[in-house]
Formats: structure tokens, sequence, C-alpha cells
């Protein structure tokens, strides 16, 4: 901030000491602005077309036709290439082949030859495979903010880059489709520093639910943690604390949670079976620790 208010203060002594003389009149500024608003409307028109081919062909699963409005040098925030990212949406189509894609813009920025455009963006999709542990079909619920940039190449817009700001997803087998749950996590933590990831769930009275979270880091092939499951305690949140990586790699929150239901068969037996399944995880964006920054030199008081 006071760099800026120095570029100001130098900016301004220069505007006082130099005055270059006007011929345009009103009518030539008016014109002016006439191109300008009509040359802003092409530009936007233009970015929105890009965002509408966008979803038609990830609804079509048209990859080619995808992966010809990216750059050849497109990279996300999680450091996957253009490569690696648009083998992943192959993947993601052929396991669920009827997957559905929304988007809607929320604000686009314009800087000469280069954008900045807000998304926020829906998925749903079917799993008609039985999951491993119950004989039920599964829903996909995906729900991301997004900041894509652009950039101008021959009269062309591309997209060069992707920040996925907040990201969620459910996967949801049998009973467990009724019943609302959610998994808190921070959305944006430093790297190395503690974070709690928080799971609520609407407990159905009669029945049982079993969960357990673990973190996973954000690279391919996923390398997945052990999963110890517990018992949902009657207030009906289960809580977990992780360090977050020092890697400078993005992580997930991951949930998994089991709906057991028992069924009394006589005075001493019980029969007891799981008839809803569920998966929520929840995007953690890790910031990197910058180790140029002098404190000393900064004159910053240091945390007690």
């Amino acid at each position: 901030m006071k760099k800026f208010v120095l570029t100001l203060i130098v900016c301004a002594a220069f505007c006082a000491t130099y005055t270059e003389p006007s011929y345009a009149g009103p009518v030539s500024n008016f014109k002016l602005r006439i191109e300008n608003n009509k040359s802003e409307k092409e530009t936007l028109k233009d970015i929105k077309a890009l965002f509408d081919l966008q979803t038609e062909y990830t609804n079509k699963y048209d990859i080619k036709k995808l992966a010809s409005l990216y750059a050849d040098n497109y990279v996300d925030n999680d450091g996957y290439t253009k490569k690696v990212y648009f083998k992943l949406i192959q993947d993601t189509w052929d396991t669920y082949p009827d997957i559905t894609y929304k988007t809607e813009i929320k604000n686009i920025k314009v800087n000469g030859d280069y954008a900045v455009v807000e998304t926020f963006e829906t998925a749903v999709a079917t799993d008609d495979e039985d999951s491993e542990v119950i004989a039920a079909h599964g829903e996909l619920n995906s729900t991301a903010t997004c900041v894509y940039y652009l950039k101008r190449v021959n009269e062309k817009w591309l997209i060069s880059a992707e920040h996925v700001v907040e990201e969620q997803s459910t996967l949801k087998y049998g009973d467990a489709r009724f019943v609302k749950m959610e998994l808190n996590a921070p959305s944006l933590i430093g790297a190395g520093e503690e974070y709690t990831a928080e799971l609520k769930v609407d407990l159905p009275k009669d029945q049982i639910v079993i969960a357990s979270i673990n973190k996973e880091r954000i690279v391919q092939p996923v390398k997945k943690d052990t999963e110890v499951f517990k018992r949902l305690p009657e207030e009906q949140i289960l809580e977990r604390v992780f360090n977050a990586n020092t890697d400078n790699i993005n992580e997930y929150a991951v949930a998994s949670v089991g709906i057991t239901k028992s069924e009394k068969i006589d005075d001493e037996l019980m029969k007891v079976y799981m008839n809803g399944l569920a998966f929520i995880i929840t995007r953690v964006n890790v910031v990197p620790k910058n180790n140029f920054v002098n404190i000393e030199e900064l004159n910053v008081e240091k945390d007690k």
C-alpha cells in the first residue's frame, strides 16, 4: 500500500509540471466513448460465447472441441497441465456417462488481451453400478466456485489457467440420498497450519451412523489414507484435526459415511445391515510458505 501511495505522489508531481495541449472537442470524445463501449460489449460477448461452448462441449462429451478452448500451456492451481487435466475429464466421463454440467458467470474483468472470469459451476450424475458394500445406485452432486484466466490469441479467447476457489462433491447411495449431511473445512489454509474438518449428519432416529474423516493431497495418482470408522456421537457431529501439508499441494477433506439399520428377529437375535453410504469431499487450498519474507527488515512484530 505504501509503495502504491508513493507511486500516486510521483504521478501527481509529474502531472503538475507537464500539461499536454488538448485538441479533442466534445464530439470527438463522445465518438470515442461510443467506440470503446462497442468494443467492450463485443469483448464480453465473445467471452460469454466461449463459456457457452465450454458448457456445450462438456455436456456433449466432445473432448477434442473442448480442448480447443484451452491454451496449450494451460495450468490450474493444483499444478495440473492441460494433458493431465483432460485425462481427468475423460476419466470422469467414463465413470459417469450421464454427467451434466452447468456454468453461471458471476463476473468478467477485461484488461486488454487478458481477462478474468468468475463462475459458479454445478455437476450432477448417477452411478449405475452398485457400490462394493451396498446394492444401490449412487447420485453425484458437485459445486465449485472458479476463477478462469483468459488470453486473447489471434483474436480468439483461450482459457490459459484456472483457480478453484471452493469445491464440494457428494456421492450418495441408498438411504443416504435422503439424509442431510455436510463436511466443513477451511477453503484456504497456510502450509503446515492446523485446521479442523467437521462432519454433520442429520441422524435418523432408528439408524446408526458410522463415519470417518481423512485428508488426501490433490495429486495423481490419488493416494488414500487408511480409514478408521467411528460411531457418530449423539450430537451428530464428528471432527478431526489435521495439519496442512508443507509440500505446496492442495488437499481434500474426505468423509465416508455408512448408515446402518437394525431389525429385531427374536428376543436374542438382531439383524444389522447397511442401507446407506456416502462420500463427501471438500477442497482445502494450501498457501505455500514464503521463505523470502524477512520479518526483521520489515520491522513486523512476531507472533507471541
